[in-house]
């Protein structure tokens, strides 16, 4: 891993870049953490190209060899744990406690499909016909192309990377530029675990640059499949642009995340899962709290609990122990910005709001305010369903808050956003939590839990502007990586015609009890 940090392609250092732009630590914007090498289209096309090349032999590797690859890959995570983790709080200011997690996703992930190496099941199927079997088997799709977002610069690339490569795929890998040097660090672990030449391919570059790159590569026929996380807007263009070529993406997108507060909740329960989900990670996740739905018997309970629980928590430096801390980078905390323009005078407004600094400080803050991307945490009540806060996703540390009478109104109010990636309720009624999860649109329920905190033997996705349909992790996301082949083989002798040749038992159908 190098400071200044560049493509590789067929195991290769791209040294020509069209731009050069330093990494910084958003904690401490003066910290340059390295300086990003950006490619062109050209890059993308060579590389596609390089992993194509190298795909058939990677496939030709048999599948538990491939699988004691992924498991070097997991043992030198373990091993580099710590570091890698440092070097994520440094790059994105993920608080470290956080950052190990994340880190402990990718190993869960790699000891998940270790063992896969020596499944990927298919099925021996019985023949209408004699002497003819039948047979289903998973092949690999070919080569894959990647593009992911920086708020989870290692777990959530080793979602697609990893089952990629144990189903027999070759890889290219367009990570977040304001992530590239944790990108890097991922990438050597990967070369040193045995990953050959070819089938593990990084290229750095902007979107405009990326998007053009993968237009050539599917054009060319040198990429077979596309997997992307990131906002839903470039989903859909990403989508628009694989079905041209009759592929379908594995798309996992932006959310709008309800929590539902039922009146027989355990409010300290739900104000602790509330807390994480809206503020964990500066609510930078895909899955981070959108809109608190409570009933309005204990609405201003929660509110006030809520809002006290938010004020105490502790944010700033990410070293050091603290909820949350800064935004990851420019352009997310202009993001901000705009959301915070959402707030509209029929709101009530918790807390401060906008970046904290010495004339708008933040009490408790650890740390200097002044050296990084830090924004007030906020809670907005009075939401309502047609609001700009309501039904779009915000990418930062705000929790919208609106009430409800009847459950039925609750899931009305989770589905109307249109988003459907992740949700969850509190309460104590299991036919309340059964309903609930029965009348969301999202891929993902959690019971008496955050809309965080996903586990990696568990289908991960989401529905409507969230996604296609398309699940990551455990055996799920093996169907993204792999096309069923089914075979038959009839030994028979001579041609024996389906539907036509079959042999038919005989019945009385007309047979009555006297």
């Amino acid at each position: 891993m190098a400071d200044d940090v560049v493509s590789v392609v067929g195991g290769e250092r791209v040294a020509d870049a069209v731009r050069r732009t330093p990494s910084t630590n958003p904690a401490r914007l003066s910290e340059v953490v390295g300086t990003v090498g950006s490619a062109g289209p050209e890059v993308f096309v060579r590389a596609a190209s390089v992993a194509r090349s190298a795909q058939a032999a990677w496939a030709a590797t048999p599948a538990p060899q491939r699988g004691q690859v992924i498991s070097n890959v997991g043992r030198l995570m373990r091993a580099n744990k710590e570091r890698l983790a440092a070097l994520v709080t440094r790059e994105i200011g993920k608080p470290l406690g956080e950052a190990l997690g994340e880190v402990q996703e990718i190993i869960d992930t790699c000891d998940f499909f270790l063992g896969e190496g020596r499944r990927l099941y298919g099925q021996t199927v019985p023949s209408e016909m004699p002497d003819k079997q039948l047979f289903t088997f998973r092949r690999p799709v070919g080569t894959v192309a990647v593009i992911t977002a920086g708020n989870f610069p290692v777990a959530v690339p080793s979602w697609y990377i990893v089952p990629a490569l144990l189903c027999g795929n070759t890889v290219v890998w367009k990570p977040a530029e304001y992530s590239a040097v944790v990108s890097d660090a991922f990438y050597e672990i990967f070369a040193h675990s045995g990953v050959p030449a070819g089938v593990f391919n990084v290229v750095y570059a902007d979107g405009s640059d990326t998007f053009t790159g993968l237009e050539q590569a599917l054009q060319a026929g040198l990429v077979n499949k596309v997997g992307f996380t990131g906002s839903s807007v470039v989903g859909e263009r990403i989508g628009e642009l694989c079905g041209r070529h009759l592929q379908t993406p594995c798309l996992e997108l932006g959310g709008k995340n309800p929590m539902v507060i039922t009146e027989d909740a355990d409010l300290d329960l739900a104000v602790e899962g509330a807390l994480f989900s809206g503020f964990g990670t500066a609510g930078q996740r895909c899955t981070s709290l959108g809109t608190a739905i409570v009933h309005r018997s204990v609405h201003e309970e929660f509110l006030d609990r809520f809002a006290s629980a938010v004020g105490k928590a502790a944010m700033g430096d990410p070293t050091q122990d603290v909820l949350f801390g800064p935004l990851l980078d420019e352009k997310f905390a202009a993001g901000f910005e705009k959301s915070l323009g959402w707030i509209e005078p029929h709101h009530r407004v918790l807390g401060r709001t906008g970046r904290v600094t010495a004339d708008n400080p933040r009490a408790g803050f650890v740390g200097d305010p002044s050296d990084g991307l830090f924004y007030h945490p906020v809670i907005v009540a009075g939401v309502h369903p047609d609001d700009e806060l309501f039904m779009n996703e915000t990418f930062g540390p705000i929790v919208g808050v609106t009430p409800y009478s009847e459950l039925d109104e609750a899931i009305a109010l989770g589905n109307k956003s249109g988003y459907g990636l992740s949700s969850s309720i509190y309460t104590t009624d299991p036919n309340k939590a059964f309903r609930f999860a029965q009348g969301i649109s999202a891929g993902m329920v959690s019971v008496n839990n955050s809309t965080s905190g996903a586990e990696a033997h568990l289908p991960f996705g989401g529905n409507g502007k969230s996604g296609n349909g398309s699940r990551q992790s455990g055996i799920w996301v093996l169907d993204q990586f792999t096309r069923w082949q089914s075979m038959n083989w009839d030994y028979s002798g001579k041609l024996q015609k389906a539907q036509m040749d079959t042999q038919t038992v005989e019945a009385d159908l007309s047979f009555e009890l006297p």
